[in-house]
């Protein structure tokens, strides 16, 4: 893979949220658009809210209905440029046992790279 950049192998368009949306809102949008993870804006990057901070919230028992996305989101988000090699992407997400990076260009935010992109891109290089 090191032939390949995180453009060619990210998914698009993002799907954002911001930091005010209630959770119960953006559990819809995940599901809506069948991610498992939103990207949290608010005059560029500001956090990354994933299934796994739904399940945290379960299992600790301190989900608020009136929750936002803001009190729940991480904000050490790793990000991604289009043009960095997926290779190296790839051992950040297996060194911090993450499974999405956001895609940045700039202050926007262009794509997602996920642990499906990469298992797709294997899978189409491995089939004979």
């Amino acid at each position: 893979m090191a032939d390949l950049y995180v453009d060619q192998v990210m998914s698009r368009p993002a799907e954002t949220v911001a930091p005010d949306t209630p959770v119960g809102d953006a559990a819809a949008a995940m599901i809506e658009h069948d991610v498992g993870a939103l990207v949290v804006v608010d005059d560029g990057l500001a956090g990354l809210l994933t299934a796994t901070d739904f399940v945290l919230q379960a299992r600790d028992g301190s989900a608020s209905p009136d929750a936002t996305v803001g009190e729940w989101m991480r904000t050490d988000v790793v990000t991604a440029e289009r043009r960095d090699p997926v290779h190296e992407v790839a051992d950040v997400m297996l060194d911090r046992l993450i499974h999405h990076v956001p895609v940045v260009d700039g202050d926007e935010v262009v794509g997602m790279v996920t642990t499906l992109d990469l298992t797709a891109v294997l899978a189409r290089r491995l089939r004979p």
